[in-house]
Protein backbone atom coordinates (compact mmCIF):
# COMPACT_ATOMS: atom_id res chain seq x y z
CA UNK A 1 0.00 0.00 0.00
CA UNK A 2 1.56 3.17 -1.08
CA UNK A 3 2.29 5.59 1.95
CA UNK A 4 0.26 8.65 0.76
CA UNK A 5 -2.57 6.21 0.60
CA UNK A 6 -2.38 5.02 4.07
CA UNK A 7 -1.87 8.62 5.16
CA UNK A 8 -5.12 9.89 3.31
CA UNK A 9 -6.88 7.02 4.47
CA UNK A 10 -5.96 7.94 7.86
CA UNK A 11 -6.49 10.98 7.74
CA UNK A 12 -10.64 9.80 6.22
CA UNK A 13 -10.73 7.74 8.89
CA UNK A 14 -10.20 10.73 11.32
CA UNK A 15 -13.26 12.91 9.46
CA UNK A 16 -15.59 10.13 9.55
CA UNK A 17 -15.35 9.41 13.11
CA UNK A 18 -15.86 13.19 13.84
CA UNK A 19 -18.39 13.67 11.85
CA UNK A 20 -20.43 10.33 12.88
CA UNK A 21 -20.29 11.68 16.30
CA UNK A 22 -21.48 15.33 15.51
CA UNK A 23 -23.67 13.35 13.34
CA UNK A 24 -25.00 11.52 16.71
CA UNK A 25 -24.93 14.92 19.17
CA UNK A 26 -26.96 16.37 16.88
CA UNK A 27 -29.58 13.82 16.83
CA UNK A 28 -29.34 13.00 20.59
CA UNK A 29 -30.05 17.03 21.18
CA UNK A 30 -33.31 17.03 18.51
CA UNK A 31 -34.42 14.01 21.04
CA UNK A 32 -33.69 15.99 24.25
CA UNK A 33 -35.87 19.62 22.04
CA UNK A 34 -38.89 16.59 21.58
CA UNK A 35 -38.74 15.36 25.45
CA UNK A 36 -38.06 18.77 26.80
CA UNK A 37 -41.37 20.07 24.65
CA UNK A 38 -43.28 16.68 25.41
CA UNK A 39 -42.49 17.37 29.19
CA UNK A 40 -44.31 20.82 28.75
CA UNK A 41 -47.33 19.79 28.22
CA UNK A 42 -47.72 17.54 31.33
CA UNK A 43 -47.85 19.08 34.51
CA UNK A 44 -47.94 16.83 37.77
CA UNK A 45 -46.18 19.46 39.74
CA UNK A 46 -42.98 18.46 41.57
CA UNK A 47 -42.24 15.23 39.05
CA UNK A 48 -42.89 17.64 36.55
CA UNK A 49 -40.28 19.87 37.67
CA UNK A 50 -37.63 17.24 38.19
CA UNK A 51 -38.38 15.36 34.76
CA UNK A 52 -37.51 19.28 33.41
CA UNK A 53 -34.52 19.74 35.04
CA UNK A 54 -32.72 16.17 34.21
CA UNK A 55 -34.00 17.05 30.57
CA UNK A 56 -31.90 20.31 31.05
CA UNK A 57 -29.16 18.87 32.61
CA UNK A 58 -28.59 16.46 30.25
CA UNK A 59 -29.16 19.09 26.99
CA UNK A 60 -26.21 21.16 28.56
CA UNK A 61 -24.14 18.04 28.76
CA UNK A 62 -24.95 17.24 25.13
CA UNK A 63 -24.02 21.25 24.13
CA UNK A 64 -20.66 21.21 25.82
CA UNK A 65 -19.87 17.87 24.34
CA UNK A 66 -20.85 19.20 20.59
CA UNK A 67 -18.61 22.21 21.25
CA UNK A 68 -15.75 20.00 21.92
CA UNK A 69 -16.39 17.76 19.01
CA UNK A 70 -16.88 20.60 16.68
CA UNK A 71 -13.37 22.15 17.97
CA UNK A 72 -11.86 18.62 17.15
CA UNK A 73 -13.45 19.18 14.13
CA UNK A 74 -12.24 22.42 13.17
CA UNK A 75 -8.63 21.31 14.30
CA UNK A 76 -8.94 18.56 11.52
CA UNK A 77 -9.77 20.46 8.87
CA UNK A 78 -6.67 22.67 9.39
CA UNK A 79 -4.66 19.96 8.86
CA UNK A 80 -2.86 19.77 5.22
CA UNK A 81 -2.05 16.14 4.30
CA UNK A 82 -0.27 16.59 1.72
CA UNK A 83 2.67 18.89 3.16
CA UNK A 84 5.66 16.92 3.74
CA UNK A 85 7.40 17.20 7.26
CA UNK A 86 11.17 16.87 8.12
CA UNK A 87 10.09 16.82 11.64
CA UNK A 88 7.11 15.31 13.20
CA UNK A 89 4.33 17.83 13.83
CA UNK A 90 0.40 17.82 13.50
CA UNK A 91 -0.93 15.44 10.00
CA UNK A 92 1.85 13.53 10.57
CA UNK A 93 2.20 9.98 9.93
CA UNK A 94 4.93 8.31 11.64
CA UNK A 95 6.16 4.50 11.54
CA UNK A 96 8.32 3.51 13.65
CA UNK A 97 9.89 -0.43 14.75
CA UNK A 98 6.88 -0.51 16.44
CA UNK A 99 3.97 0.87 14.98
CA UNK A 100 2.41 3.40 12.97
CA UNK A 101 0.67 6.44 14.26
CA UNK A 102 -1.23 9.73 12.97
CA UNK A 103 -1.07 13.00 15.27
CA UNK A 104 -4.48 14.22 14.40
CA UNK A 105 -7.76 13.37 16.37
CA UNK A 106 -7.67 10.49 18.93
CA UNK A 107 -9.81 8.06 16.63
CA UNK A 108 -8.75 4.85 17.49
CA UNK A 109 -7.38 2.40 15.45
CA UNK A 110 -7.39 2.35 11.39
CA UNK A 111 -6.84 -0.80 10.14
CA UNK A 112 -6.12 -0.71 6.21
CA UNK A 113 -5.70 -3.61 4.49
CA UNK A 114 -2.30 -3.53 4.42
CA UNK A 115 -1.33 -2.05 7.51
CA UNK A 116 -2.68 -0.54 10.50
CA UNK A 117 -2.35 2.91 11.63
CA UNK A 118 -3.18 4.60 15.41
CA UNK A 119 -4.79 8.48 15.24
CA UNK A 120 -3.93 10.30 18.41
CA UNK A 121 -4.04 13.65 19.73
CA UNK A 122 -1.12 16.12 19.71
CA UNK A 123 -2.31 15.86 23.20
CA UNK A 124 -1.41 12.01 24.51
CA UNK A 125 1.72 11.40 26.19
CA UNK A 126 3.19 9.42 22.82
CA UNK A 127 2.43 12.35 21.02
CA UNK A 128 4.17 14.63 22.94
CA UNK A 129 7.06 12.86 23.04
CA UNK A 130 7.23 12.28 19.34
CA UNK A 131 6.33 16.01 18.23
CA UNK A 132 9.44 17.93 16.64
CA UNK A 133 11.81 14.38 16.52
CA UNK A 134 12.81 13.18 12.95
CA UNK A 135 13.74 10.51 11.27
CA UNK A 136 16.20 8.14 13.31
CA UNK A 137 15.51 9.78 16.74
CA UNK A 138 13.99 7.80 19.32
CA UNK A 139 12.03 7.68 22.39
CA UNK A 140 10.74 5.83 25.33
CA UNK A 141 7.17 5.50 26.29
CA UNK A 142 6.40 2.88 29.65
CA UNK A 143 9.65 1.33 29.43
CA UNK A 144 9.95 0.99 25.90
CA UNK A 145 12.72 2.79 23.48
CA UNK A 146 10.73 3.15 20.04
CA UNK A 147 12.76 4.00 16.98
CA UNK A 148 11.45 6.53 14.13
CA UNK A 149 11.66 5.24 11.00
CA UNK A 150 9.64 7.31 8.86
CA UNK A 151 8.15 10.41 8.62
CA UNK A 152 5.01 11.03 5.91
Amino acid sequence: MPHKTLKENAFQFCKDFIDNRLKRLHKQIQEIQTALSSETKSSVGDKHETGRAMVQLEREKLGTQLAEAEKVAQLLSKIDIEKSQEKIGLGSLIKTNKLSYFIAISAGEYKGKDASVYCISAATPIAKLLMGKCVGDSITFNKVETMIKEIL
